[in-house]
């Protein structure tokens, strides 16, 4: 027998958000499904914003950045009677399981839904990678290669005024936009969590890359300092002009590369499959090749996994 299904995006969106949608929708009304969305994340819930679907609105979507359906920052659902109201929504609108995706944010929602006694699953929608039980998640390598496309776009005007660049990447607590960044590009410096490079340390390789070329890349994770008090120290202590940039939200547009909309295919799919099982209460991502689920509570408990290998590839390529 065919079960109501509805979907959220919650949190900030990322690219292949909308081939999640997509492939979720198609998957679930070839297994017998009826399909609903909900418009605006846990706000939307809560205020009851569901809408049926067809595959007609999901027609075109596959390629297209952000979330058609929305998403919104709801601090206020982290209140357990905030939960139980969009559990009593869910109820009334007649949905058995709920699809969330997103980051940990939207994660930690879903678990208050699903200790409320609602079925959920989660996909593992944020360009940060932030989320242990999967490998890689949505939105992470379109980010990554937006990234790249900036840092060759400042390598060039550096290079032309004999600059160095000290720019701010995105990743929330979360280092591996900045690592992975820093390795692709080869960029001559790499900070960001468990790799804070010593002032001095950091002005000494920067003094030796002055005197080799005509520019310098360094990299430095959000939300762990002021990049343009950095950037007057590397000046000061090195003679080489430093200007800050912070790249910002255009981080998170554009249309999802193919790796991220296969990825979105691949987890969304497998989201249908697990419900036809009657398996809830589980996020889902990949391990190595294949995909699994993990039972939403032990996901908090797992731990990131070790990048210490690509600190010294970083520290490596950026000599």
């Amino acid at each position: 027998m065919g079960k109501r299904i509805a979907i959220l995006t919650s949190g900030g969106d990322a690219p292949g958000m909308n081939a999640a949608i997509s492939a979720i929708v198609r998957k679930g009304l070839d297994c017998g499904h009826e399909m609903f969305v909900v418009y605006d994340g846990f706000l939307g819930l809560v205020n009851g914003d569901i809408k049926q679907v067809d595959r007609k609105f999901v027609s075109g979507i596959i390629n297209k950045g952000g979330t058609v359906i929305r998403t919104a920052r709801y601090p206020e659902f982290a209140d357990v009677r905030v939960q139980k109201k969009a559990v009593k929504v869910l109820e009334e609108n007649k949905i058995d399981v709920l699809i969330g995706i997103g980051g940990d944010g939207t994660y930690h929602g879903l678990l208050g839904l699903h200790n409320c006694g609602a079925k959920v699953i989660g996909l593992p929608g944020t360009i940060d990678n932030d989320i242990a039980t999967s490998d890689e998640t949505i939105g992470f390598n379109t980010a990554l290669n937006t990234i790249c496309d900036a840092l060759e776009k400042l390598k060039d005007t550096s290079s032309s005024h004999c600059r160095c660049a000290v720019v701010e990447v995105m990743g929330r607590y979360c280092a591996d936009l900045s690592i992975y960044a820093a390795i692709a590009e080869s960029a001559e410096c790499l900070v960001c969590y468990d790799h804070i490079m010593p002032d001095e340390e950091l002005f000494e390789r920067i003094r030796k890359v002055k005197e080799r070329k005509s520019h310098c890349l360094v990299v430095v994770s959000e939300n762990l300092l002021d990049i343009n008090e950095l950037a007057n120290k590397i000046e000061e202590a090195t003679g080489f002009e430093a200007k800050p940039e912070v790249l910002g939200r255009l981080q998170r547009g554009g249309d999802p590369c193919p790796q991220d909309r296969i990825l979105a295919a691949r987890l969304g799919c497998y989201s249908i499959d697990l419900i036809n099982q009657g398996v809830s209460g589980v996020v889902v991502g990949t391990k190595g090749t294949e995909v699994a689920a993990t039972g939403i509570k032990e996901g908090f408990e797992l731990p990131r996994t070790d990048r210490t290998s690509y600190f010294e590839i970083a520290d490596v390529l950026g000599k």
